[in-house]
């Protein structure tokens, strides 16, 4: 009798064709359950009657076999056990580290299907979350001041490659792959690549990732090798310890490459000169070789000196014949084919005549600010770090931008009534925050401005959706477009025009 309690506890209950039982344990099976949906994560969401199931690695349309890993009173998260019958709009994913990798949720999902639940996540925060009456856009339609009309997503041109940015960790606990655990034997625990998901201290190994143009690829394997062959030590993110601990690595449309080498140590000067000689020798067509030493908790360098080996500090980018130079610790969008589309559509939407005072908020180096300031009687920029203004500022000079202005500082404490009248009545404020949205002083001191014109650029539609539900009382949104930026992933830039009311 007690063998039988045993068995039946140890044997997971399971619910057939998509049903549940009475019972919600923990490691229950449901059998056939579809794929309906896709969340704003990059999880696929499954439902059978009442009972919601966020499942990784599925895509709307895929009938698979589910197996609970947790419980909540409103919903439960699973893994799948096996797919009974593959969504039409599913592809195999080109990636050897997808479904382990946290970085490209949607590589078995076909792009143009990407690209519908991207705008449908926009159009769902807009209007449940915002409260907003959409219209599509068909090219004739004139919508009152109670609607707002939705263009179609715009696409990127490159789905793969389209990266000028990779952040690689070293880790002396490298993730272990199923097949690697049966073998039993683990020859080398070191390894160099991306942080496992909700792990600090492990990171997947990566052979090959397709997001950034090669050498990337090649810089990273290379610097793998000869750490190991040095017998260099791999940074101990639970013992904060180690002399390898990150690398960046970056490139611009003009052909140029930076890499920044992150040690975790002080010291140890010839180990570090050796590997960044090795660097410059291996690789000539690195333009930009640097380096910094990070013994923080964490792994941000925005506070730390970066210290030059050979070659300049900085690459350069163009844009529509502007120059951007490009720090280690400058911000400048990962996708820049795309982000051109994007500011372009921002230059569109403003519809300057050459006489406005457009205020660029969260202006980061500069490059909505300089890209608008052709068509702009004055630029204001605000942003809160110092590094980027300077960059911004620097910018603005190299191409030889007289008319724009960049402010460091607290947005909500810059944003007054004083500074208004100092540097200019706004016509149009662009406003580009970070995925918190912005902060209720923010808000409150646009909606005080009066401004007849908004441009709200987001990277998160949701807070901008709950940014919009309170501009909503003094503002007409008119228009609204997803871009985006980031393919493969479920991440998706949206811009709204506002109006001020009459």
């Amino acid at each position: 009798m007690e063998e039988r309690r045993i068995q039946e506890k140890r044997e997971p209950r399971v619910a057939r064709r998509g049903k549940v039982g009475m019972r919600s344990d923990k490691f229950q099976i449901i059998e056939n359950i579809e794929a309906i949906d896709i969340g704003s994560e990059g999880e696929s969401i499954c439902k059978s009657g009442d009972l919601v199931v966020f499942v990784k690695g599925l895509v709307p349309g895929d009938v698979a076999d589910v197996k609970i890993t947790k419980s909540r009173k409103r919903f439960k998260t699973g893994k799948v056990l096996q797919i009974r019958k593959p969504s039409p709009e599913r592809i195999e994913a080109p990636c050897a580290h997808f479904g382990n990798c946290g970085g490209c949720k949607w590589q078995n999902l076909q792009y143009h299907a990407q690209l519908h639940y991207k705008q449908k996540h926009v159009f769902d925060a807009l209007t449940r979350i915002a409260g907003l009456h959409l219209v599509s856009y068909n090219g004739k339609v004139s919508p009152d001041n109670s609607s707002t009309v939705f263009f179609p997503i715009l696409g990127s041109e490159e789905i793969y490659h389209y990266r000028n940015r990779m952040d690689y960790a070293f880790s002396s606990r490298r993730w272990l792959t199923p097949e690697e655990m049966e073998m039993g034997e683990i020859k080398e625990k070191r390894g160099l690549g991306f942080h496992l998901p909700g792990m600090f201290d492990k990171i997947i190994d990566v052979e090959f990732c397709h997001l950034q143009a090669e050498p990337g690829n090649q810089i990273r394997n290379t610097l793998r090798t000869y750490c190991l062959e040095q017998d260099l030590d791999f940074f101990d993110n639970r013992q904060r310890k180690g002399l390898m601990r990150g690398l960046i690595i970056r490139n611009s449309g003009l052909g140029e490459l930076m890499v920044l080498v992150m040690f975790g140590e002080e010291g140890r000067k010839e180990e570090k000169e050796n590997l960044l000689s090795f660097l410059k020798h291996t690789f000539p067509e690195i333009t930009s070789l640097v380096f910094v030493t990070n013994t923080k908790g964490n792994e941000t360098i925005f506070d730390l000196a970066v210290e030059t080996f050979s070659g300049s500090d900085w690459i350069m980018e163009s844009m529509e014949g502007l120059k951007f130079r490009i720090r280690p610790k400058s911000f400048f969008q990962t996708n820049p084919r795309q982000a051109l589309a994007l500011y372009r559509l921002v230059r569109e939407w403003a519809e300057l005549k050459g006489t406005e005072t457009v205020y660029d908020l969260y202006s980061g180096t500069g490059t909505i600010g300089c890209f608008m300031a052709g068509n702009a009687g004055k630029i204001v920029g605000v942003e809160f770090t110092d590094a980027s203004v300077t960059d911004a500022r620097e910018n603005a000079a190299m191409n030889g931008i007289s008319n724009a202005s960049f402010f460091a500082g607290d947005m909500k404490k810059i944003l007054s009534a004083e500074f208004f009248s100092r540097e200019g009545h706004p016509d149009v404020i662009i406003t580009d925050p970070p995925r918190a949205g912005m902060e209720a002083p923010v808000t409150e001191a646009i909606l005080n401005s009066g401004c007849p014109k908004i441009i709200y650029v987001s990277c998160n539609p949701a807070t901008q959706a709950r940014d919009l539900s309170i501009l909503k009382e003094k503002y007409d949104v008119v228009r609204a477009r997803p871009v985006d930026m980031f393919p493969q992933t479920s991440h998706v830039e949206n811009v709204c025009l506002l109006t001020l009311k009459k």
